[in-house]
């Protein structure tokens, strides 16, 4: 399927985005698309990769993804955090595997290696090639940072700090009773969705569907829409809701006891594909990050952290509560995905201003397509 992308066709897709109707159903299908978000939001974006700790010490790095480039983060010997693409440049083969400690970080393919400083050390029979510059093929940077206990990337090494991307977000979590600092990481679970990766996010940001589709998260929030608080601020979104009464009263069923320092829950956007989960009780947050996996399937992780004294019974109940919720919505953007490739509706139309969040995430999809 062919994509128009002209002036004429962007303005149209945006006055409709004014009226409450939603991108084209192809965007979500057609690989040609695909190729678009990757240059154009994947190359030039903050995304989640892993946690502060995975590079604490001198030669300590990890692998990770920043949409469908494979980067690599390291500790150099100065104690600096840095980041590179995690392609060779000699066959692009990739450089390292999984995490550890290096001194320095060798492809497998045919042992070029590299300082923790990207550039190239090593090149084997290198002697050899006339007008061989190692000196210009060191591994490609990106930019890293650390927030928490988290570690984003952005691929594009000429744009704005991290700070830019999560405006007032690190001020609106302090508000909620849980300090970053306290969190220590409980595990990590890989996940896969059968649907394009934006259905996953529009899905997430909102909860129309919660007292249909979710009983045990409606039965524990309240989902009301007069109760159920979302705001869109920039580059990243918030939903906010607070535990039933009956609930805590003990008159009300609960997957898990949501008494503690965290009196409401938060659920938060970062673009493009970070979602941030912090469930009402005990210090907890969840990161999730939704990669693609061609144009009509995405991959992704997601990270737990609890704070130490969290007893490790109510950390499993409330990891068991965010598998089901995910299991739930799972099946949801599988039918969305059908629905939408099926080629018989070519839009679709929001309810505002209860997928308000949705508008929001589209209009950034279709100002990073228009660049």
């Amino acid at each position: 399927m062919a994509i128009v992308c002209g002036d004429e066709e962007l303005a149209r897709i945006a006055a409709d985005l004014d009226r409450g109707y939603t991108l084209p159903a192809h965007w979500y299908s057609d690989p040609a698309f695909l190729q678009i978000e990757q240059g154009q939001i994947f190359a030039r974006t903050w995304q989640y990769v892993g946690r502060a700790t995975q590079v604490s010490d001198p030669g300590d790095f990890f692998v990770g993804r920043a949409g469908h480039i494979p980067v690599i983060v390291v500790r150099d010997e100065e104690h600096a955090l840095r980041g590179y693409v995690n392609v060779c440049r000699h066959r692009g083969h990739e450089v390292a595997a999984g995490e550890g400690n290096r001194r320095t970080l060798q492809c497998p393919y045919h042992a070029w290696t590299y300082g923790l400083d990207g550039g190239l050390r090593r090149a084997p029979r290198s002697e050899h090639a006339p007008g061989f510059d190692a000196s210009a093929l060191g591994l490609t940077p990106v930019q890293a940072e650390i927030w928490g206990p988290f570690v984003f990337v952005n691929p594009d090494i000429d744009a704005p700090p991290f700070a830019n991307t999560l405006g007032e977000l690190p001020e609106i979590i302090a508000q909620s009773g849980l300090d970053l600092g306290v969190l220590q990481f409980r595990e990590r679970r890989q996940w896969t969705l059968q649907a394009n990766w934006k259905i996953g996010i529009e899905n997430y940001l909102e909860c129309y569907h919660c007292p249909v589709a979710h009983p045990g998260f409606s039965a524990l929030l309240d989902v009301a829409e007069d109760a159920y608080r979302i705001s869109a601020k920039g580059t990243f979104s918030s939903q906010m809701a607070r535990v039933r009464a009956s609930v805590l009263n003990g008159n009300g069923k609960a997957a898990y006891d949501p008494r503690g320092e965290v009196e409401e829950a938060q659920y938060h956007f970062v673009w493009p594909n970070t979602t941030i989960n912090i469930e009402a009780g005990r210090p907890n947050l969840s990161i999730d990050v939704w990669i693609p996996d061609g144009p009509s399937s995405a991959i992704g992780i997601s990270d737990s952290f609890f704070a130490a004294d969290v007893p490790v019974e109510l950390q499993d109940e409330m990891i068991a509560f965010a598998c089901q919720v995910g299991a739930e919505d799972d099946a949801l953007v599988a039918s969305v995905q059908r629905g939408l490739a099926s080629g018989m509706v070519e839009k679709g139309r929001l309810l505002l201003p209860s997928e308000s969040l949705i508008a929001h995430f589209q209009r950034l999809v279709l100002d990073a397509v228009s660049a």
